[in-house]
């Protein structure tokens, strides 16, 4: 294991040398972990550990690349940067607060907006599955997903990445340089320029969908200051402006068919894409003193976005949004640790983080959208004394939202030795959360009335909503584990009881339907807090699992067992009109599954690597509304929830030839694998789904001492199959999935 001055080797565990055993990543890793104590592979939790090397065999550019690796994961790659929604056993979030976090070099990123960027610098990706609140707090309900990228200490020098595909037909190039300037103090600088053309064509604007044009920096120092201090400070910067939304028509809800010259196109003849410039910056100090270790991190976070969106998806001009938002992020974190393998081991915190976020999210009706509204007046009026004919061609609805958030939590978390080979783990976590909302929208529109005496007689009406509300929450997140460890080789069994929690907030995307209700006579400022809040969500995980290191380390093995009980399901769903988007609270629901990955390398030249998932993810509880056409309440109890995939799969293996010295290669190294998922139910009716579908991948890679290239292959049976899928105004939409590709990687070292 490599070690730094001033830096114990705590990760460090003896092991026999054998050339054929399977590698444990964390071995070979450097990466503080500022509230653990013993490796994640023997933590009392299931997790999927990604190394650089299988990033790269499978080319992980971004968050999104990984749902195909890990066991029930699911991260449906679908209209742009924005939508980064991600879940974890039946758990996940596709708008407003994630429930799975993400954490890069330890410092937390808060919002989902800010989760799809691509990947610099890499070492190391870990996914923790379930709830993850006693160490980590609010929005770690489904699990966390931490990044380590590469220590500045190793791998010296400059290395040169060229990356092509056809299928998207995008270019990347990228540099990394890693320099040692004493002992004591090292640095790291990647930066990357990218350029996708698309794979997705408008059949209305003849243009590329999901073009892309990208670019980004990453710096990262590591100074050890003394014996005992060592500070590392990360700096990065992203920008990404791209085209998306490429949603093709799938068909009308209705009996008649409304567009069926429209069907299997993507059709949307307004501007729609998505501009986003991200900086973030870090600082971790570490304190190691006789006793314990204090960790104390700081970071920021900058988010300005852009996000054009024609909302109908269609060739008809109905209505656009376009939503513009500045975030800032401030976050503070104290822990103190003690030092590992002593009877009891401990940690206890402090966190803070204050969230400013201003949103400008402007709606343009247009003519088809008009007569849209005019159609629901009309309805709505039916039985009023007088009649309204709406004159405008055009009705711009503006709104300006801030919503900044704050919060705070204590927590704590032991670990006692109840014998040589018996563990309890306790934790209590005491989060605070304060959520704020100050919004500024209105709608005039021009109208003539006809009726009592009056023949087109011209007015106007103007519908103002100004208002704040706030709520604030206090959780109490408990964890219990207990571990028993088989032998000192790592295999242990355990058992584990946690709770989860996501946060609550405030709908902003659903105001259009709000203003549209009040020109029907519906609606009142007294409601709107009720109609745009919606609370925290839930959970209670109980697990049961076990790591096992088999056949002198050369099969490495984890299985769980889950029941997760959900209470206050946030559902992310469309207003009833269509007009905007909301999150409800849907009850409750449970899920349950299991999981197993499984690793070997019975040979030094060839490495196998499989996992499997399985949730059952269902209401127990949710009754959706209304149906506005037959009166009846809508009961989905008993339905899967959307996007929990059924089975997930993986399978991988690569074999690896070594040639003579003098060659001008050193080796040779052929993989191939397939993934797997599905079914994938897309709404609370489950009226639409994606069923079990299958992919091919393979590789091969050329290696020499100062380059290799790696010539490789996705999706090559050109499976077809849908990432995503939605509802909107009795239509459907469905985004298709990438198409076969092939791509070739250079990468050159000095």
């Amino acid at each position: 294991m490599l070690t730094h001055v001033g830096i114990p080797a705590l990760w460090a565990t003896p092991t026999a040398a054998d050339t054929a055993r399977v590698i444990d990543i964390e071995e070979i890793t450097i990466v503080a972990a500022p509230k653990e104590h013993v490796r994640l592979s023997r933590q009392p939790l299931s997790a999927t550990l990604l190394g650089n090397k299988q990033l790269k065999e499978h080319q992980v550019g971004s968050l999104k690349g990984i749902g195909n690796l890990t066991p029930n994961l699911f991260i449906p790659n679908y209209g742009s940067s924005l939508t980064s929604a991600i879940y974890i056993r039946g758990i996940g979030s596709r708008i407003n607060t994630p429930a799975v976090g993400l954490y890069v070099d330890n410092i937390p990123y808060m919002d989902k907006s800010a989760f799809d960027f691509n990947l610099l610098d890499v070492e190391r990706i870990d996914v923790l599955r379930g709830p993850q609140g006693t160490l980590y707090g609010r929005n770690t309900m489904g699990g966390l997903i931490k990044i380590h990228t590469r220590s500045p200490f190793g791998n010296p020098g400059t290395e040169v990445n060229l990356s092509a595909s056809t299928g998207n037909n995008a270019g990347t190039l990228s540099l990394t340089h890693h320099r040692q300037l004493n002992s004591r103090l090292a640095f790291a600088a990647s930066g990357y320029l990218q350029e996708v053309r698309g794979a997705f064509t408008n059949a209305t604007t003849r243009q590329r969908s999901d073009h892309k044009r990208a670019g980004g920096v990453h710096l990262r120092a590591v100074y050890h200051a003394t014996e005992n201090l060592t500070a590392d400070i990360t700096a990065n910067y992203d920008h990404t402006d791209e085209g998306g939304y490429a949603y093709r028509y799938v068909g009308s809800l209705t009996p008649e068919e409304l567009y069926p010259g429209q069907v299997g196109q993507i059709n949307n003849n307004r501007p729609s894409g998505y501009r986003r410039s991200m900086f973030n910056a870090g600082a971790n100090l570490e304190w190691r003193a006789p006793h314990f270790t204090l960790h104390a991190t700081t970071g920021y976070q900058h988010v300005d976005d852009d996000m054009q969106i024609d909302q109908d998806f269609l060739a008809d001009d109905i209505f656009t949004l376009r939503q513009r938002q500045n975030q800032h992020t401030l976050l503070q974190e104290v822990s103190l640790k003690s030092l590992p393998y002593r009877k009891w081991q401990h940690t206890t915190g402090l966190f803070a983080f204050y969230q400013w976020q201003k949103t400008d999210a402007p709606v343009d009706f247009y003519n088809d959208g008009v007569k849209m509204i005019q159609t629901a007046m009309d309805k709505g009026m039916a039985n009023a004394p007088v009649s309204v004919t709406l004159t405008d061609d055009h009705i711009h609805i503006p709104g300006l939202f801030d919503t900044p958030t704050a919060g705070a939590a204590l927590f704590h978390q032991s670990t006692l030795k109840l014998g040589s080979r018996l563990k309890a783990t306790l934790g209590l976590r005491l989060d605070y959360e304060h959520t704020h909302i100050d919004y500024d929208t209105q709608a005039k529109i021009h109208a003539t009335m006809t009726g009592e005496g009056v023949t087109n007689q011209p007015f106007t009406q103007t519908t103002h909503y100004k208002n704040s509300h706030n709520k604030a929450y206090l959780h109490l997140l408990p964890r219990l584990a207990l571990t028993y460890d088989f032998d000192k080789q790592g295999n242990q069994l355990y058992a584990s009881l946690s709770k989860g929690v996501r946060s609550g907030g405030y709908n902003i995307q659903m105001f259009s339907e709000i203003l549209q209700a009040s020109f029907r006579g519906n609606g009142g400022t007294g409601e709107i807090e009720q109609q745009i809040r919606y609370t925290p969500e839930y959970s209670w995980n109980y697990e049961v699992g076990t790591h096992l290191r088999l056949f002198d380390n050369k099969l490495y093995a984890d299985a769980a067992l889950f029941y997760i009980d959900t209470h206050d399901q946030q559902i992310s769903k469309f207003t009833p009109n269509g007009l905007g988007r909301i999150l409800v609270n849907a009850g409750r629901a449970e899920s349950y599954g299991a999981e197993l990955t499984l690793r070997s390398q019975p040979t030094e030249a060839l490495s196998l690597t499989g996992s499997y998932g399985y949730t059952h993810a269902t209401f127990t509880r949710y009754e959706g509304g209304t149906d506005e056409a037959s009166g009846t309440t809508l009961d989905y109890t008993g339905n899967y929830i959307p996007y929990a995939p059924a089975h997930t799969l993986n399978i991988h293996g690569s074999y690896r030839i070594d040639l003579p010295k003098n060659s001008l290669l050193q080796s040779i190294a052929l993989r191939a694998g397939c993934n797997a998922a599905g079914r994938i139910y897309w709404t609370e009716r489950n009226n639409a789904y994606q069923d079990f579908y299958a992919t091919l991948q393979a590789g091969i890679t050329l290696k020499a001492a100062a380059w290799e290239v790696d010539f490789w292959g996705k999706n090559l049976t050109a499976t077809a199959y849908d990432t995503f899928y939605f509802e909107s105004m009795n239509r459907g939409f469905a985004q298709s999935a990438m198409p076969r590709q092939l791509g070739v990687d250079i990468r050159i070292k000095f």
